[in-house]
């Protein structure tokens, strides 16, 4: 970039655009720009990708609407990182990237821009998914044809493991109601305690997790959310009981498991009446 064009940027008092953003990113990466990004790749770049969506998340959950507007400006820096590494190697420009975003949502909405009615929530997943799936068939910006349930095995295992059984269940194969999901869980906790060996309680582990999931989407229930909330909810106790560890200055094993437990429930009672 000219430094014309960066002593405008530095002058700039009015609110950045996305020109700017995309003056700023071609600076980091042209020929006076910083090291560190210069040396990055698509595949460098995945563990920030997934580090930022994982903390807008975060901002998400704590309902913290600046952190969030943060958040998500550093999510569109890795889209626009991304799209400008692959400017440079001929493949495609964040122009591209938008013009495919907005033909495929015009595209996977027909009931919004075309003649197709689609009348409720789950008509217009049916339709979503059968759009998908022709996508793949005449090959549509590279897809290739799979079977019907396609997941990114990159998702983290709660999530993985919920999204193949919604895709699963979106086709009819699914259990009638909970009671027959309970039914389930009864007979994988009974085939995990008769495990013998290391390979086959890990086994059955796995089973009985991947059936709570289940479980957990008769419910309405997100599993991931639930299960990082009460992870969250483990370390806020934990933390109340460190608290009195250093009150009376005390170590852990100094403190019998009978006091930890009057502790954690002292922190269960604090957290009701916060509430």
């Amino acid at each position: 970039m000219e430094n014309q064009q960066i002593q405008r940027l530095l002058a700039k008092r009015e609110p950045y655009n996305w020109e700017d953003l995309q003056l700023i990113m071609e600076t980091l990466l042209g020929p006076e720009g910083c090291p560190w990004d210069k040396e990055q790749t698509h595949a460098s770049l995945r563990r920030y990708l997934l580090e930022e969506c994982y903390e807008v998340i975060d901002a998400i959950d704590e309902g913290n609407m600046p952190s969030l507007k943060d958040e998500l400006g550093d999510v569109l820096f890795q889209v626009v990182f991304h799209s400008e590494i692959a400017k440079e190697k001929g493949a495609f420009q964040i122009d591209d990237v938008v013009d495919n975003l907005c033909r495929k949502m015009i595209r996977r909405h027909p009931h919004v821009f075309g003649d197709s009615r689609a009348m409720d929530t789950d008509g217009v997943w049916t339709n979503w998914e059968q759009i998908k799936a022709k996508e793949k068939e005449e090959g549509i910006n590279g897809a290739k044809p799979t079977a019907t349930i396609s997941v990114s095995p990159q998702l983290p295992a709660v999530l993985y493991a919920q999204k193949i059984q919604e895709k699963a269940a979106r086709v009819g194969f699914d259990w009638d109601n909970r009671e027959d999901v309970w039914q389930q869980l009864d007979s994988e906790l009974a085939e995990l305690r008769a495990a013998k060996t290391p390979e086959a309680e890990q086994e059955e582990v796995g089973d009985v997790l991947f059936t709570v999931i289940n479980l957990a989407r008769f419910y309405g229930v997100d599993s991931e959310s639930a299960l990082r909330g009460s992870a969250k909810k483990f370390l806020s106790r934990f933390a109340y009981m460190e608290e009195r560890l250093q009150a009376e200055e005390r170590e852990w094993q100094d403190c019998s498991l009978a006091e930890l437990n009057a502790w954690w429930a002292e922190a269960k009672k604090q957290e009701k009446i916060c509430k």
